[in-house]
């Protein structure tokens, strides 16, 4: 599989797109304004403790309260201590975020302490060493463990553990040595800050998104990383050379005149990704839909009729489904509970068939996921882990007009709510003629397929009604004056 990372870079907002055969598959976004916070280290104040929910809020300096839960903090048991054993209000408590705030919850914390580099991740809290699961061969499993332990030896490491990461399989001991003295620099830096720091601060601040790319993102089947900015492509080159040069043959400076997102097709499966309708190419489409507490998707054969019998065309149409939701959940960076409702399907060989492909399409997911079978109305249920915004929380807003139902009253439901209005006013007021401002729908139903029910107001109050458009007013927002 032939992959690509591309790089558009503004002074308002980063952009990256995974591109993969020729699609986009994944799409991370960070604003200048608005930057995650993921892997950032706080010296935090407890500000709350929630003894019934076995967790505390603690205030890293941002405009709401983060969230740790008691697990966080006493990692070694797997039964944690009562929340009011390990943190008191006031208290001082060093933190790591791990979800950043989404909605109106707040981030997430812990408080066993990690900072990446290329190769390895350093645990200064933890004597444990750990090793990706997608390193699967056990002989290499035991070389990187082996180099691990006689590094950590001859470095003066004191304390403290590794997770070797995925790009770790197949890496040399020059590699991991470079890596493990960056790590116990850095670390020892961030102790000496601490030193000087009053709650609540920042003590610990991750990369850029365009570097975070460099150190994490690529993997063998990464041919290129495109940058369309000349400055940060000369600040990935020096920063990869520093830790990483193995990368610097796959970085390319993109000096065209056309967007980069553009050519390569990025931008408009950005539009496509916001919106609620997935076309699939049989004809049938997909219906995805947001909310806070989970994430539905329902499969529809649409203008798909197949060439044999209504069987295979649902067949076909949920294996082509499976495909596209899979690519439109990382796309989208979807999380949570997932629940989706593929078409049914009568033969239990079919069944069996979609949900393998869909488990085997998953394990490309960067994401984890985690699939609990389908329950008795014939729903997918899944999870996929959360730990930032999804594309829509990102870049949408609630709407004014519908506010966030995504439906709208009718004219008609509209006019009726205007009639009885009128009737409650005079029934207070009897006083005066009625002007009533509306939107141009509603007043030309008014004026037209509701003129005879206006007409028999008019008469049964014994007064005249006007009409004004408001070109500002959406369809279900009206006044009614008393003149």
């Amino acid at each position: 599989m032939n992959s690509e990372i591309l790089v558009n870079i503004t002074p308002m907002e980063t952009r990256v797109a995974l591109v993969e055969n020729g699609a986009a598959q994944e799409l991370f976004i960070e604003r200048t304004q608005a930057r995650g916070i993921v892997g950032n280290i706080y010296l935090g104040k407890a500000v709350r403790v929630l003894p019934g929910m076995q967790a505390a809020f603690v205030d890293i300096g941002l405009d709401r309260a983060a969230f740790i839960h008691a697990s966080d903090i006493d990692t070694d048991n797997e039964t944690p201590k009562p929340i009011n054993q390990l943190v008191y209000e006031g208290q001082a408590l060093l933190v790591q975020v791990i979800k950043d705030p989404i909605g109106t919850k707040g981030a997430r914390l812990t408080a066993q302490l990690s900072v990446p580099a290329r190769y390895l991740v350093y645990m200064p809290e933890t004597a444990h060493l750990g090793i990706s699961q997608k390193i699967e061969n056990e002989e290499e499993r035991g070389r990187l463990r082996q180099l691990v332990q006689q590094l950590q030896e001859e470095l003066e490491i004191v304390g403290g553990g590794f997770i070797l990461r995925t790009a770790a399989e197949g890496i040399g001991e020059a590699e991991l040595r470079a890596d493990m003295a960056y790590l116990k620099r850095l670390w020892g830096a961030l102790k000496e800050k601490m030193k000087k720091q009053k709650a609540p601060s920042n003590i610990y601040e991750d990369l850029p998104l365009y570097l975070r790319v460099a150190r994490d993102m690529v993997r063998p089947d990464v041919e290129k990383i495109r940058i369309d900015s000349r400055e940060n492509f000369q600040n990935t080159i020096d920063f990869v050379r520093k830790y990483n040069p193995e990368v610097e043959p796959v970085l390319e400076y993109y000096p065209g005149e056309r967007p980069i997102f553009d050519l390569f097709g990025v931008e408009d499966e950005l539009e496509r990704a916001l919106s609620r309708k997935v076309e699939l190419k049989s004809g049938g489409y997909l219906i995805v839909e947001q909310t806070e507490a989970m994430a539905t998707i329902d499969v529809n054969t649409g203008g798909f009729v197949g060439h044999r019998n209504l069987e295979e065309t649902i067949f076909k149409t949920n294996l082509e489904a499976a495909t596209a939701i899979v690519r439109q959940l990382r796309l989208r960076n979807l999380g949570g509970i997932i629940i989706i409702d593929f078409i049914d399907m009568e033969d239990p060989e079919h069944r069996r068939q979609v949900l393998r492909m869909f488990e085997k399409l998953l394990e490309r997911d960067h994401a984890k996921t985690k699939v609990t079978g389908v329950s008795e109305l014939g729903l997918v249920e899944m999870t996929r882990k959360r730990t930032r915004e999804s594309l829509e929380q990102v870049m949408t807003e609630t709407c004014s007009t519908c506010g966030g139902r995504g439906r709208i009253k009718t004219a008609q439901t509209t006019c009726y709510e205007i009639f009885r209005e009128i009737l409650r006013e005079e029934r207070a007021y009897n006083n005066g003629s009625y002007l009533v401002l509306a939107a141009q729908t509603v007043v030309d139903r008014l004026l037209d397929e509701e003129s005879a029910s206006v007409a028999d107001l008019e008469i049964f109050i014994g007064k005249p009604i006007k009409f004004q458009v408001e070109p500002m007013y959406h369809p279900d927002q009206f006044d009614v004056v008393l003149m």
